[in-house]
Parts: C-alpha cells; sequence; structure tokens
C-alpha cells in the first residue's frame, strides 16, 4: 500500500487499531511481531512525513506546522509503542542469565530486534549520507543505537547485584562471606555466558568480554567503596587476600578458559597501587593496636605470676620459664605468618611493627623489673616475696627465648625493607640487653643481701682462730649457683661469674676496712693461711662450673692467693717488687689500697712506704683494653685520727 493510499484512507488498517495490536504482542512479550508491526508503523509514518515534504513543489521545504501536528497527531501511538518495546527488551536484557538456564528464546529474539535496529540505523544513516533525497530528514527517534544500549543494560544487570549490599550485612565474617559469595556468583555467570548467551549473540559481540569487563568495573567500583569503610584487620586480610589471589588465580580471572578471552593488561587493578599501600597501612595498624593490648595483657599476667607462692615452671631442659616467650613469639609469628600470604611487602611492614612493640614490651619488663626490686627493698620480709629471685631467673631465661625470636623475625625481613618504613627502626635487642643488665644487677642485689649478715664476721680475729663465717658464705653462694642453674646459657655462665666478682670483692672490702691487723710474724703467717683456705672453699664451690662458658681473661678469684702472698712475704725489703707486680696485673688498685695492705701486715717502715708509694706514682699504668676492675668498686675508709690538742709539737 502506497503513501498516498495512506493518505487517502483507501482500504488502509487505522492507525490506532495497528497500535492497540502492537501493544498487545508487546505485553505478551511476542516482541519479534510486535517489533515487526512497529517497523511497518514507523516506515509509514517516514513516508508520509516526506511526501509531505514535497507538496510545495519540485523542491522539499520544511514542513508546516499544521502539517506537522497533524502527523504527530496521526501518529501519536508509535513514540509510546517505541518506549513500550524498549523496555521490555531490556527486561529480557537484563535478565538474560535467568532465561538462558531456562528458555534463552526471548532473549534470542531481543537480539535479533538489536541488530534488526542497528541495520535500519545503519541504512537511514547511509541514505542520508548519499542523500537519497536532498535534506531528507532522519525519522524521529533515529539512530536509536540499541546496541550500544544492550551492553549498557548488560553492565547494570552486572552492577546491580552489588547495590544491595550494605556496611552492615558485610561487617566482620560476613565480608569474606560476602566476597566468596561474589566468587561463586561471578564465575556462575560467566560460566553461562561462555556455554549459553555467547551462542545466541552475532560472534561479533564478543559477550564473554564484555561481560567480564563489565563484571570488573563494577567489583573495581565496589571494592573502593569496601575499602573506604573502618575495616578490622580480619575484614582488611579477606579484601587483599581476594583481590591479590583469589581473583587473579586459576578460580577466576587466571581460569584457563577467562584468560583466552581478554588480556590482563587491559583490564586496571581492581585496586591501584596507592589504594593497596593504604590498606595495608590499616590493616598493619590494626594488627598494631591488637599486639599491643595482648602484649600489655600478657606482661600483667607475668607480673601477677610473680606474686605466686610456687616456683616457677620448668621446661623439658629444667630453665625456668613462665607464659609471657610463649605468648608473645607465638603472637609475632602467627601474624607474620598471616601477612605472608598477602606478600612479602605487607610481611615486613608486620615484622617491623612486631618489632616495634617487641621494644616497647622490654622497655615496659625492665620498668617492672626496677619496680619490683624497689618493692623488694622496701619490704624484704612480704610473704610474696618468697620466690622473689626465682622469678627474677625466669624472667633472664624469658629474655633468651624472646631473644631468639627477635633474631628469628629479623632474618625473615627482606634486607630491602629493613628501616625502610621509619626513619628509626626498631632496636628490641638493646631494650633486651638493658633488661637482662638490670634482672642480673637485682640477682647480685639479692645475692649481697643474702650474704651481708655474714660479712662483717670476715678477716676478723674469730675467723682468724675459728674460720667462721666462711662456711656460711660457701653455702649461701651454693645455693644461689644451683638456682642459677635453672636460667638459659649464656646467662647462666654470666650469673655465676657476677657471682665470683661479688665475693671476692666483699672479701677484699673487707680486708680494706683493717678489721685484722697483723701484730707479728705468726699473725700474717695464719692470715695467709686462712685466706688461701678459704681461697680454696670458693674454688672448690666454682670449679664444678668451669668449662660451662668462656673463662673471664681475668679471673676474680686468682687475687686473693696474690694478697696471701703479699700479706705472708718474709722480707718487707721484697714488698717493692711484689707491688709492682700486683699493679701490672691489677692496674686499677689505688696508693690507698697499697697502704691499707701495708698496715696490715704491720712491719712496713716508713722507707718502705715512700718506695711503694713512688713506684706507684712513677708506673701508675692505664687500664688495658677489655680490662674489668676490681679494685675501683672498693672504697677505703678514711683514716681515723687520733684525738690531740693543737701544740707546737702537732702541729
Amino acid at each position: 500500500m502506497s503513501a498516498g493510499d495512506q493518505r487517502n484512507g483507501g482500504g488502509k488498517p487505522e492507525v490506532r487499531s495497528m497500535v492497540l495490536e502492537t501493544e498487545r504482542l508487546v505485553e505478551s512479550r511476542r516482541l519479534l511481531e510486535a517489533h515487526a508491526r512497529l517497523m511497518d508503523l514507523e516506515q509509514w509514518q517516514d513516508d508520509i512525513l516526506w511526501q509531505l515534504h514535497g507538496t510545495a513543489g519540485t523542491a522539499r521545504s520544511p514542513l508546516s506546522a499544521e502539517d506537522q501536528e497533524l502527523v504527530t497527531k496521526y501518529f501519536s501511538g508509535v513514540g509510546k509503542l517505541v518506549d513500550a518495546l524498549g523496555k521490555e527488551l531490556w527486561a529480557v536484557v537484563s535478565s538474560a542469565l535467568a532465561l538462558a538456564r531456562q528458555n534463552p528464546t526471548p532473549f534470542v529474539s531481543a537480539v535479533r530486534i538489536v541488530e534488526r535496529e542497528e541495520a535500519l540505523d545503519e541504512a537511514l544513516l547511509e541514505e542520508r549520507g548519499e542523500g537519497r533525497g536532498p535534506g531528507r530528514p532522519l525519522p524521529p527517534g533515529r539512530p536509536r543505537c540499541w546496541r550500544e544500549r544492550f551492553f549498557q543494560v548488560l553492565e547494570e544487570a552486572v552492577s546491580a547485584r552489588f547495590r544491595s549490599v550494605s556496611y552492615l550485612h558485610t561487617r566482620g565474617p560476613g565480608l569474606a562471606g560476602h566476597l566468596s559469595a561474589l566468587q561463586h556468583a561471578i564465575m556462575t555467570d560467566l560460566a553461562t555466558v561462555r556455554h549459553l548467551l555467547e551462542h545466541c549473540v552475532p560472534p561479533h559481540y564478543r559477550l564473554t568480554e564484555a561481560y567480564l569487563k563489565a563484571s570488573h568495573r563494577c567489583l573495581h567500583a565496589h571494592l573502593a567503596q569496601v575499602s573506604s569503610w573502618d575495616l578490622e584487620s580480619g575484614e582488611i586480610f579477606a579484601v587483599l587476600n581476594w583481590v591479590l589471589h583469589i581473583y587473579n588465580g586459576q578460580d577466576m580471572m587466571g581460569h584457563p578458559e577467562l584468560v583466552k578471552q581478554v588480556e590482563r593488561e587491559e583490564l586496571s587493578p581492581l585496586i591501584s597501587p596507592e589504594g593497596l599501600e593504604q590498606l595495608q597501612g590499616k590493616y598493619v595498624q590494626s594488627v598494631r593496636k591488637s599486639v599491643s593490648e595482648w602484649m600489655h595483657k600478657a606482661l600483667q599476667v607475668e607480673l601477677q605470676d610473680w606474686q605466686r607462692d610456687q616456683e616457677p615452671d620448668t621446661d623439658h631442659e629444667g630453665f625456668y620459664q613462665t607464659s609471657l616467650p610463649t605468648i608473645i613469639t607465638q603472637m609475632l609469628e602467627e601474624n607474620v605468618r598471616v601477612a605472608l600470604m598477602i606478600g612479602e611487602s605487607l610481611r615486613d611492614q608486620t615484622i617491623q611493627m612486631g618489632l616495634y612493640e617487641m621494644e616497647n614490651l622490654l622497655n615496659r619488663f625492665r620498668e617492672a623489673l626496677v619496680e619490683s626490686g624497689k618493692e623488694r627493698r622496701r619490704d624484704p620480709g612480704n610473704h610474696k616475696h618468697k620466690f622473689y629471685l626465682h622469678y627474677l631467673l625466669a624472667s633472664i631465661s624469658n629474655c633468651i627465648i624472646l631473644k631468639k625470636s627477635i633474631e628469628s623475625l629479623q632474618q625473615q625481613q627482606s634486607r630491602r625493607s629493613a628501616g625502610r618504613f621509619s626513619r628509626t627502626p626498631p632496636n628490641p635487642l638493646a631494650a633486651l640487653d638493658r633488661a637482662v643488665r638490670r634482672a642480673c644487677r637485682l640477682v647480685m642485689d639479692q645475692l649481697l643481701l643474702d650474704l651481708q649478715p655474714f660479712l662483717p664476721g670476715l678477716l676478723t680475729r674469730p675467723w682468724l682462730i675459728q674460720g667462721d663465717p666462711t662456711p656460711k658464705l660457701c653455702s649461701v653462694l651454693e645455693q644461689h649457683l644451683e638456682l642459677y642453674s635453672c636460667v638459659r646459657p649464656p646467662c647462666r655462665q654470666r650469673l655465676q661469674e657476677e657471682a665470683q666478682w661479688l665475693m671476692v670483692v666483699e672479701y677484699v672490702r673487707a680486708l680494706m676496712q683493717k678489721r685484722l691487723v697483723c701484730r707479728s710474724g705468726e699473725d700474717r703467717r695464719q692470715l695467709a693461711q686462712q685466706m688461701v683456705q678459704d681461697d680454696q672453699q670458693f674454688r672448690e664451690l666454682f670449679q664444678g662450673l668451669e668449662g660451662e662458658g668462656s673463662e673471664p681473661e681475668i679471673n676474680p678469684l686468682a687475687l686473693l692467693p696474690v694478697l696471701a702472698e703479699f700479706v705472708r712475704l718474709k722480707d718487707p725489703g721484697m714488698l717493692i717488687l711484689e707491688v709492682s707486680g700486683l699493679a701490672a696485673k691489677y692496674p686499677d688498685i689505688s696508693e690507698e689500697h697499697v697502704l691499707v695492705l701495708l698496715d696490715i701486715r704491720g712491719d712496713v717502715s716508713r722507707d718502705i712506704r715512700f718506695a711503694v708509694l713512688d713506684l706507684l706514682e712513677q708506673s701508675a699504668p692505664a687500664l688495658p683494653c677489655g680490662y674489668r676492675p676490681i679494685f675501683t668498686d672498693i672504697l677505703v675508709p678514711p683514716p681515723t685520727m687520733a684525738f690531740c690538742l693543737p701544740t707546737a709539737k702537732c702541729a
């Protein structure tokens, strides 16, 4: 039927009836038939408009307002039909995945309609370009670009599954579950697209690639939203693990079938490098807060353990221990292990954080030791201090275990990253050394406290006759040394050596008090003999410890026989040579110390004294490198001046 016949109304169906019939076809989703009727209506409308352009003569002229209004009114239902058909069409495309598994026919019809529309757009644009009729305008609503709209609707359908996700529904373990559900849904949808929908569209659609890229863009936006939430460490781990490993792994984008569909370089990162760095930083800060809290709790438990009315527990080797190092070590190692599941960078940041927190813990631990020592001195008889020494020794063993943990963490850290995350790198080993030194000092303070009741009787007349209190001193030392054996090496040897130094220093300090001054050669012989006997008892006590560690350059016990020989020497004239040897071996000995030794002998003339002092003034050797002073810690009491009147002779 020609356009002229339509205009004259001869035998043509009315437009209204055609529109109503097409509407019914659309409502019943007989989309191909509806589209065919719609194309007829549009063709009819287009022909009439084109004919009206030429009614004014041979030259095509614009439609008059009256003609335009007439045609618009006549075909008033066509535009609504286009909208209604498009609405149904895009509804089919949106539900393509569900339809593909049940009845793909509506989707196939939708694709055919899209392709018809695309062909019409191209034909009309081509006609206009070739000038089929000079100035022939495009029909209303053209070009429709429904193929482009097809892919837009497809991406909107992909995006719809993320819109319902809320902050509350994905908190805590829910976030990992949500990401797992996303993985399952995306891979299921992609399988449907590859195996079913791909066969319903022309090859040039590359539908799987389009769907994959749309999913990637939607995921990018969704994860940017998730990353902006106030996430905890477990949630951040779930996001990082999903983005870096699961999404790029063989179960998702690395799947052999998907790798063929799109080049990895065509997809931008799900989260930018800067975003990943920020997420990792948030993760480390969240873990650090948790680690700090756990360390604080562990230290509080440790301090409570110190008050227990029983000895510390021992390990399978018999060394004292408490739960502190086990808790700390396991906590840090577990966090490092989890961080390594994400990558080396996060592992190194976690190690760096752990070393900082370890340093803070050890500083607080040392402060707790200091406070414990003060409390002990204020109230030494308090029952809760019954096992004070035992827990001090356990603390030292704990530090040795923590040192191994620190060294293990430092070895795991990449060299290139050590110190990269902070201008001031952590130094937990220095903090640990300070804590160990303080603990050892407190152990020696306790030893001195236990020796103190017996020290005043040393090097006195009763001591010279009966030998007391040396056996009692040895008994105290033996008890302490037995406890030191419950400390892990090398601190066990360190405590044993310190005990030797302390005993010798206190012995020489007692000698410097001049509690015993010889009146005769027999006194000097007895004094020297008793000193040698004491030395022998000390050596027998410590000899079982030899070979357990490296011996010091100067054994403090070697000083006692030297001093005994100084006292025993029969010829005072040989004292100058004896002092020379003594000063050479112990360069920190002072004139005051030597003068006291001369006083104790009780037989040294003034001339020899002056000669000895001259010798000391002339030699005065510097302390050699590595030499540990022994006389420096021993103060000589000032000489007591006899009271006299200020006579001319006294002056």
